[in-house]
């Protein structure tokens, strides 16, 4: 039987060679920021917000035009507890 991710880690890779991740419960919440936000202003140098997960009070905005790479990858908890 397969297993199913208890969530998705999303690795956005910025123009000058930043890196952040943010965290999505599912697959179909990533879809949506992706393609409600990030896509349809992906040639603009105007801010977007990035939902972070778990994080009271902060948040993070980006430039669409500056984000050349998303890498989605699951992530499967277990009996040992990892820090990614």
């Amino acid at each position: 039987m397969p297993r199913t991710p208890n969530e998705f880690a999303v690795h956005i890779l910025m123009e000058g060679g930043h890196r952040e991740e943010v965290r999505f419960p599912t697959i179909q919440d990533f879809q949506k920021w992706y393609s409600g936000e990030l896509v349809p202003k992906s040639g603009s140098s105007d801010f977007i917000n990035v939902p972070i997960k778990n994080i009271q009070g902060e948040y993070m905005v980006v430039r669409p035009s500056r984000v050349i790479a998303l890498r989605v990858e699951p992530v499967f908890f277990g009996s040992v507890d990892r820090d990614f």
